[in-house]
């Protein structure tokens, strides 16, 4: 079965030192290299996801919720908004950055990135024209599963693994490859992702081969 890793929000922000840090964030980052270093070529791509935020509205605010509203973090072309050193990206087939003007948790709401070698780089003014939405990445390659993994697994992996599932792809999460916000809302998210049919995989294994 063609399948896909799609790598979720391993940044800066929301590891340890981040404006909105995820406990266990720089080890899932170390973690998801060393599994990528092993395990890249049973994929046919890879995919990692950036929140990119320019001016996302309400979900920045000086007095955050912590559930719809949250902390100034990932703002565009900030140290913050940068994949973690430990997340080496040199298996990344593709970049794609969520979130300028939105919320935007999902990875299916990110468009490709300029440059999949300068995941930092400025966007040019006619960047919209030439990018390409995820699912349609995924489909231009062919895939028909993805894995999921990355931060943090109660909202953006969440997000992603559900809207894999309603695009159609047989969708797998690698929960020792992610972090919660809240070990409460990380086990309720566990039961969501199972309640929509997707496959929670507690030991790794080996991925299905391409």
């Amino acid at each position: 079965m063609r399948t896909a890793l799609i790598i979720v929000d391993v940044q800066n922000d929301f590891c340890e030192g981040g404006s909105l840090a995820v406990t266990g964030g720089a080890a899932v980052a170390a973690q998801i290299a060393e599994y990528l270093e092993d395990h890249h070529s049973d994929y046919r791509v890879v995919a990692a996801t950036q929140d990119w935020h320019i001016d996302p509205g309400s979900h920045f605010s000086d007095e955050p919720d912590f559930v719809s509203s949250w902390p100034v973090h990932c703002v565009a072309e900030t140290d913050g908004a940068a994949t973690h050193p430990h997340f080496d990206t040199d298996h990344v087939t593709e970049f794609f950055r969520k979130g300028a003007y939105d919320a935007a948790y999902s990875g299916f709401e990110g468009l490709s990135a300029p440059d999949v070698d300068v995941p930092m780089g400025e966007d040019p003014e006619d960047a919209d024209e030439e990018r390409t939405s995820l699912d349609d990445w995924l489909q231009e390659h062919e895939i028909e599963a993805v894995d999921v993994v990355g931060l943090a697994l109660d909202y953006c992996v969440l997000a992603t693994a559900k809207d894999a599932m309603d695009a159609g792809y047989e969708t797998r999460v690698l929960l020792p490859l992610t972090a919660p916000v809240a070990k409460e809302s990380g086990e309720r998210a566990t039961v969501e992702l199972a309640d929509a049919g997707v496959a929670v995989v507690e030991d790794l294994g080996r991925p299905p081969l391409d």
